[in-house]
């Protein structure tokens, strides 16, 4: 996108370009690919490479550069999880699929800004790069996925009918438990959607703003634009961290739950006894 603040938006004089609908690039077997996959492709293969490149680099004493950066990042993550869940075994059980999510949203953030993403290489008119998290579709994944391990992990929690009876809370016999049970089930797609739009709305205005001021700024707009610049790097992490805690936040409540409601039935079944 940096490419804009050298030529490409303040050469044009039809207003800055401004993509909000991702660009089918080529097919594979009958699959379209656009220009957000395949750098979401780019961004998991850098970031692959260098979790690789750390763990091969990791050692008892810290090192600085890149590994240091991994282990920071690694570590409040984890902090995070525990101050979630309440537990620093479950934190460190579901660490390495948070991290992964973390690392991987704030590195598309941020090479989204890098130059070579947006107008500076084309296909048939078609931008190759554009930022994965910049594309509805994207975010809508990212966030299904996130909501899929979710579940998978309070069904591991408390099994799968004790999680399931956590939505639908009272009596089989009232209408009323199936009411609030298919709303509390409605609920968990509001949260996909939630988390698909925060992301995305984000980061695509971030792209759209610092468009407007790079064609604003015409032979100045390293000087207008910049300063967004600096500020989507900020926007880029804390959108990351943002995504991450509030789907830890989800785990917690879903596992919580079905704990409390454990607790609940263990307690009244010793008054009977009594």
């Amino acid at each position: 996108m940096l490419v804009s603040l050298i030529n490409v938006f303040s050469a044009s004089e039809a207003g800055p370009a401004v993509h909000i609908a991702p660009g089918k690039l080529f097919e594979i077997q009958g699959y379209a690919i656009t220009n957000s996959i395949l750098f979401s492709w780019v961004c998991a293969f850098i970031l692959i490479a260098v979790l690789v490149g750390v763990a091969r680099r990791m050692t008892i004493r810290p090192k600085g550069g890149i590994t240091q950066v991994v282990e920071v990042g690694s570590d409040f993550i984890t902090g995070l999880l525990e101050n979630s869940l309440g537990s620093r075994d479950k934190a460190l059980k579901y660490a390495p699929y948070f991290v992964s999510i973390f690392f991987f949203i704030a590195i598309t953030n941020i090479m989204g800004l890098l130059p070579g993403v947006g107008e500076a290489f084309t296909l048939n008119e078609t931008p190759v790069f554009r930022a994965f998290t910049a594309d509805l579709n994207g975010t809508l994944a990212a966030a299904v996925i996130s909501m899929i391990m979710i579940q998978t992990f309070a069904i591991r929690e408390s099994g799968f009918i004790k999680h399931l009876r956590h939505y639908f809370i009272g009596k089989l016999w009232n209408p009323f438990t199936y009411l609030i049970g298919f709303y509390e089930l409605f609920g968990e797609l509001i949260r996909v959607g939630s988390l698909a739009l925060r992301l995305f709305l984000n980061i695509a205005i971030g792209e759209v703003i610092i468009s407007v001021f790079s064609y604003l700024g015409k032979s100045a707009a390293p000087l207008t634009a910049f300063p967004f610049v600096f500020l989507e790097i900020g926007v880029a992490l804390l959108q990351a961290y943002i995504f991450v805690m509030l789907s830890a936040t989800y785990l917690s409540l879903a596992i919580k739950h079905s704990h409390d409601e454990n607790h609940d039935l263990e307690k009244t079944a010793e008054v009977m006894k009594i």
